[in-house]
């Protein structure tokens, strides 16, 4: 298993020949009039993808230019009749994809992906994502808050050799969500933390940070990879955008 860091929450994951995606995006859409054009790169995957994993509806997450060519996409419901998060619109709809409902297990090509419980800052659907293959097991966590779950992940799912969390503790002042909360609705560096260590995971990669950065509407703490790598101390496991983490296989003899 060979994981390469994508922009924001993204992450590509290569096993046995085949490429699975979780949360790319190739740009922020209409999430620009907000917030800004994206700070940092955001690289496509490196090849075509041979499935897709979304952790919820929202622009930055869930990129129809990055889905468009995954021949399958695996994805939480949506609440029917209720209003979604103004990064999911119409060009969501487009995205399509599988439903997995949480603690679902099904089968990806090369993967075994599982849908575990997540918390969504402004009270979406959203999943984490547990990927199984070459005997490895990874989770991407893509924005969640802190919630109670961990312990009962780590149990049912676990052990981990990695997991990604998102770090940049946002808070956010978007129009379409009066009053403002003055909570983060993400995990802030010291909870995701405190989330690694919980789920007992040996490495430790902070996402989800730099890209966005538009106070009052949207801002991040400080330094966000600096602040988890001293939290988080030995586990921590700082990828630039483009770097790889991974397992390769032994050659045969």
């Amino acid at each position: 298993m060979i994981i390469r860091k994508l922009g924001w929450a993204g992450i590509e994951i290569e096993s046995g020949g085949q490429r699975l995606a979780i949360d790319p995006i190739v740009g922020l859409g209409d999430l620009e009039q907000f917030i800004g054009p994206p700070l940092t790169d955001l690289p496509a995957p490196s090849g075509p993808l041979d499935a897709a994993l979304v952790t919820h509806l929202h622009r930055d997450h869930a990129d129809p230019d990055a889905l468009a060519d995954a021949p399958l996409i695996l994805r939480p419901a949506v609440d029917e009749g209720e209003f979604l998060e103004v990064a999911a619109t119409t060009a969501q709809e487009a995205v399509g994809g599988t439903v997995v409902a949480p603690w679902e297990t099904v089968g990806a090509g090369a993967f075994t992906v599982t849908a575990v419980p997540a918390v969504d800052g402004f009270g979406d659907p959203q999943v984490s994502w547990v990927v199984e293959a070459d005997g490895k097991r990874i989770l991407h966590c893509g924005d969640t808050l802190f919630h109670g779950h961990w312990w009962r992940i780590r149990m049912r799912c676990g052990p981990f050799d990695a997991v990604f969390l998102p770090v940049n503790g946002a808070t956010c002042q978007f129009p379409h969500r009066t009053p403002a909360s003055p909570f983060v609705a993400d995990l802030d560096p010291e909870q995701a933390a405190a989330a690694a260590a919980i789920l007992e995971a040996p490495i430790a990669v902070p996402i989800h940070y730099d890209t966005i950065h538009a106070p009052p509407v949207y801002a991040q703490v400080d330094d966000p990879a600096g602040r988890f790598a001293t939290a988080a101390g030995d586990r921590a496991h700082v990828l630039a955008i483009g770097e790889e983490l991974g397992w390769r296989s032994a050659p045969a003899l």
